[in-house]
């Protein structure tokens, strides 16, 4: 008999609304790298939009095998390839398809990249070969992506190809230690590893085998960030090995943060900054990247920053509600329509339509409404007292006084109500998680205001301005900025007296006096801890209260903090774990205070 195999089919049938091509792109390298390019029938001098992926080019582009281009592309792309956009995807080098060797958020040529390319040049190589090759496009590119497509969407403006008009980075990995995926000031993330594992391993990859129980008692069954990645063999993942090699911010961690590699650079690509307001996994990159590139935009029409109220990526997805909020109309849908869509037409269309993307975009939630701004933060910083009897005060309170609890790694205060899985919808949206939960925990400090008689209106990243001291040699802090609702609302009975965050962050004490630089604790030595939550834009309404929490862990999101002093939390050892006292001041001169950037009304 003969073989029945058939060595190819072709899915896009000749009744199909578009074209689909798949190439492979040399380098200048000689590596190749795969895409796939698809539009509408009949499109020509149309403007390109390309997203350079992790993530596989072909499943973004083949989403359905459908003869209609809206049902095979992505959802948020169905408005760009209904616009006349020509759609680009590449795997970039060593991921899926593309030849070449995979390396995680792989540097800049230079200290940490002594090879000739990166996606720098990547970028370019690959527009190069688009703008000469394409023949239905007007010969103009932009840039769109979120996560790791939105880093290398702002590594693409470096020494960006000339037909490189715009780009759209979406809560793009910029600093991995500051605030984006594997810490956040200091405190290491584990979630990390699921990532890693998955995105590094060409078989057997995925998330970490641990079973199908609890997170919360799978981590701090297995001790330290190092003791659990040697139980699970994750000591022989590069991107995890040099992750636990590095716990301070070094040399290592510098050169990568893309912020301060743009800001040495010129500004020549215009840029739409987006992120979300309850961003579980890059809520730094954005931000920091505007106030880093801001400077340099003396014409004030290069640079702007987009917060919606979405979790990570939600800009591309359907944007009516978050967990238990409720939200006016598809606002994902709205941004794209209002500013995503015109911000590209007006710089990649032939004839294009005059450009009037604002300088700062923003959904005020409270309010429920789009707002624009013309810098960033739009706000007056207005200290927020912790105060005795565990109020907040307006005012500087004139005595002194403060308020313990003791905080023990062995019961660590949850992210989340237990139990705790860190996938699907729970990870997604666990900073909207009400907080009464750890609200009632001896080893949580909740200071509240009155009921408001007024608005509230913040826009900018609240700053924390923590006296403390501990009885340890080392310590976390998490502070959570929270508007809490009234307690009776029969109109929306779901969100009566709820506790949602406006803001959650974490430092790692051992870093008070640099970041470089840990250094012990003094025993009863009191801090001043400053650092910084997410951006927002909210309205505290009247009737509704603010609450500010202070706790030492946030687990198991954030490693456990030994609280004796070791010279790398990744490594402590059962021994080193030690319950602490922690004491929070306020009031005279260590008055503990959160800076909220009040607008005016």
């Amino acid at each position: 008999m003969t073989d029945e195999h058939v060595k190819e089919y072709d899915w896009v049938r000749p009744q199909a609304n578009f074209v689909r091509r798949v190439v492979d792109i040399p380098m200048r390298d000689g590596v190749k790298l795969h895409t796939v390019i698809i539009f509408r029938k009949g499109l020509s001098d149309a403007p390109m939009l390309l997203t350079r992926t992790p993530y596989d080019a072909e499943n973004a582009t083949s989403q359905h095998r459908s003869q209609d281009i809206d049902e095979v592309v992505r959802y948020s792309d169905q408005l760009f390839v209904d616009n006349g956009y020509i759609r680009v995807f590449q795997d970039i080098r060593g991921q899926h398809a593309s030849e070449g060797d995979y390396v995680m958020n792989r540097p800049l040529r230079g200290a940490f990249n002594k090879t000739k390319t990166d996606h720098a040049t990547d970028t370019y190589d690959t527009i190069d070969w688009l703008v000469k090759n394409v023949k239905e496009s007007n010969g103009k590119v932009g840039m769109i992506g979120s996560s790791y497509e939105g880093f290398t969407a702002l590594m693409g403006t470096v020494d960006a190809h000339p037909a490189l008009q715009a780009t759209i980075p979406q809560s793009p990995m910029v600093d991995g230690w500051m605030g984006d995926d594997w810490f956040h000031n200091g405190a290491f993330r584990t979630f990390g590893y699921d990532y890693d594992l998955g995105q590094t391993t060409l078989k057997g990859g995925g998330s970490v085998p641990r079973g199908t129980g609890e997170d919360y008692a799978s981590y701090l069954k297995e001790g330290s960030a190092y003791d659990y990645a040697e139980k699970y063999g994750l000591l022989a993942i590069p991107a995890i090995r040099k992750v636990l090699e590095h716990p301070a911010y070094d040399d290592w961690w510098q050169y990568q943060a893309v912020d301060k590699q743009l800001a040495r650079r010129p500004l020549t690509v215009p840029m739409l900054l987006v992120v979300g307001e309850w961003d579980q996994e890059d809520s730094y990159g954005a931000p920091a990247v505007y106030q880093a590139l801001k400077p340099k935009d003396t014409n004030n029409d290069m640079v702007s920053l987009a917060i919606g109220p979405w979790r990570h990526s939600g800009v591309n997805y359907i944007g009516r509600s978050l967990g238990k909020l409720q939200f006016e109309g598809d606002t994902a849908k709205q941004f794209r329509e209002n500013y995503e869509l015109p911000f590209l037409d007006c710089h990649l269309k032939t004839h294009a339509p005059a450009c009037h993307t604002p300088t700062v975009i923003t959904y005020s939630t409270g309010a429920e409404k789009w707002e624009v701004s013309n810098k960033w933060p739009d706000g007056a910083y207005t200290p927020l007292y912790l105060a005795g009897n565990f109020g907040l005060s307006w005012s500087k309170p004139a005595e002194a006084g403060a308020d313990s609890y003791v905080s023990d790694p062995a019961k660590p205060v949850p992210m989340l109500p237990r139990p705790i899985h860190m996938d699907g919808d729970e990870w997604k949206t666990w900073l909207v998680q009400d907080q009464r939960f750890a609200d009632s925990r001896t080893d949580v400090l909740s200071y509240s205001s009155g009921v408001l008689t007024k608005p509230v209106h913040i826009k900018g990243a609240p700053k924390v301005d923590l006296h403390a001291f501990t009885s340890g040699q080392d310590s976390d802090f998490v502070v959570k900025l929270i508007d809490v609702y009234p307690e009776e609302d029969s109109a929306h009975p779901d969100m009566a007296g709820y506790e949602l965050p406006m803001g959650i962050e974490i430092f790692r004490g051992r870093y008070v006096h640099g970041f470089a630089t840990p250094a012990p604790l003094e025993s009863g030595k009191s801090y001043n801890f400053k650092w910084s939550l997410p951006n927002v834009d909210h309205v505290f309404l009247p009737g509704h209260k603010i609450m500010i929490q202070v706790q030492s862990s946030l687990f198991p999101l954030y490693d456990r903090n030994p609280q004796s002093w070791v010279p790398s939390i990744m490594k402590a050892k059962p021994s080193d774990y030690v319950k602490a006292t922690e004491t929070v001041q306020h009031g005279g001169d260590a008055a503990s205070a959160v800076w909220l950037p009040i607008a005016p009304e």
